[in-house]
């Protein structure tokens, strides 16, 4: 039986107001994206600038998951009670002073480090030389540093608008709100991956961080003024979102409150096993290394800023993903009234196939526009899966009082998974006998596994009785 929408969420002062808010929170959401990604859009760059290894690199693909995992599962009962608002601001201001740290960074550069590219190999013959007195090593592991700080307040990004957008959206809104979620994230990578390769070729290295910086912190004055919690601090009345969490009006949720809402339930911890899987795959492909894997292995000079190959796959992984979070979202609420589960379950399966479908399309021979077209599909499910888990099954299990509990436990959980895929992508790759061939295999079990462990969840439904 279809259930309609409540008729105070389709008032049309209240979607005018709604609308504002949104825009403000998801254009910083995704210039947090752009703010993150940027590393993994200047992977090749910076090891050539350096003279670093994969195995060099995977030590920020450590760094950076680690941080950010642990913060959002910590960092989520904070915003739950300080709010979104106050949460995301403060992290948008740490983002923007990160960046500007790790730009200053490649600036301590006084001469390019020499290397020697033997197929798709890169050896070093002459160490980058650095001011300040600094050492190699010791460069390295300060700019991991401050990319873990990046995480930290990273983290605030996701928790934050999943707990303002909470208030002002109904339950059967949401997998269509995931949607947007999904758009928004893909604006941020599209950002990164297309945009940063581009200003770090025309302006210079350290302009790929410090553009970003700004870009935030301009944004972070605009949500200052515009940016507010709930419909009643933008002057409406409050609304049952129908999720479970009017009980007690206004009064914020107390810690016994959310701990039970979210960690107490099977459902929750289910729904963060599979947001692991998702991050092993996001984490090794799309999100992560991709940029490096078009600059080593096909890019004339390892150039991809204007490589045909590498803008198409950036543009079918934004536009690919966008579309996913749509049908993935609007199909759980419309053909699975509510249901979760199913549609993330066919994102699994998509992701195990299309890696498959990329791995040997890579062994044939193929080249680089059959991979751009695989990474692009893998968008889809991917993006689709994380939406779903990200924007929208943190608010059903949640509910406004604990969504940013929940949106933390699941994107941590993600982000403590990818953690351990930097240094093992970094150790593979570095490996002569397996490297970039083997590359597209290596998620497709835990894209499996995912699949496996949502399928319990079938017939959950998010509300009152959904537990």
């Amino acid at each position: 039986m279809s259930v309609a929408i409540p008729e105070p969420f389709l008032d049309a002062d209240f979607r005018r107001r709604r609308t504002i808010n949104w825009l403000a929170l998801g254009t910083l959401y995704a210039l947090f994206y752009m703010s993150r990604y940027n590393f993994a859009a200047t992977m090749h760059p910076l090891s050539q600038y350096f003279g670093w290894s994969n195995s060099d690199l995977g030590k920020f693909e450590f760094m950076m998951p680690l941080v950010y995992g642990l913060s959002v599962v910590f960092n989520g009962p904070i915003a739950d009670r300080i709010g979104g608002r106050k949460a995301f601001l403060f992290g948008a201001v740490g983002a923007a002073i990160a960046n500007a740290l790790f730009g200053l960074c490649v600036l301590m550069v006084q001469t390019p480090a020499v290397v020697h590219v033997a197929g798709h190999h890169v050896d070093v013959v002459t160490p980058a030389v650095l001011s300040h007195g600094m050492t190699a090593n010791g460069t390295l592991w300060l700019m991991v540093g401050i990319w873990g700080v990046n995480g930290y307040f990273q983290s605030f990004g996701a928790l934050s608008i999943v707990k303002v957008n909470a208030q002002w959206f109904h339950v059967l809104e949401r997998g269509t709100f995931a949607g947007i979620f999904g758009v928004l994230i893909r604006i941020g990578l599209l950002l990164a991956f297309s945009g940063v390769p581009f200003i770090a070729a025309n302006f210079g290295l350290q302009w790929a961080y410090f553009v970003p910086g700004i870009a935030v912190f301009g944004l972070f004055v605009v949500n200052f003024i515009w940016l507010r919690d709930t419909p009643k601090d933008a002057g409406f009345e409050e609304r049952d979102t129908g999720d479970g969490s009017s009980d007690n009006g206004d009064q914020p949720a107390s810690l016994v409150f959310v701990v039970k809402k979210v960690f107490a339930s099977k459902a929750t911890w289910t729904i963060a096993g599979a947001s692991m899987m998702i991050g092993m795959v996001r984490r090794s492909t799309v999100d992560s290394w991709n940029p490096k894997f078009f600059a080593q292995v096909y890019a004339p000079g390892g150039e991809i800023s204007a490589f045909a190959p590498y803008q198409t796959a950036a543009w079918l992984i934004a536009l690919c993903g966008i579309l996913g979070g749509f049908a993935f979202g609007m199909t759980s609420d419309r053909r699975f009234g509510g249901r979760r589960a199913p549609v993330i379950v066919f994102g699994f399966v998509g992701m195990a196939v299309t890696l498959a479908a990329f791995g040997l399309s890579q062994r044939m021979g193929f080249g680089a526009w059959p991979a751009a077209i695989c990474l692009g599909i893998l968008s889809f499910f991917v993006n689709g899966a994380h939406g779903m888990v990200g924007g929208a099954a943190s608010m059903d299990f949640g509910g406004r009082k604990a969504a940013a509990t929940a949106a933390g436990l699941f994107d941590g959980m993600q982000y403590l998974a990818a953690a351990f895929v930097g240094p093992g992508m970094g150790w593979l790759l570095d490996n002569k006998d397996l490297g970039w061939s083997a590359w597209p295999f290596a998620p497709i079990p835990f894209a499996i596994i995912g699949a496996l462990v949502m399928a319990r969840l079938w017939n959950v439904r998010p509300g009152r009785s959904g537990h």
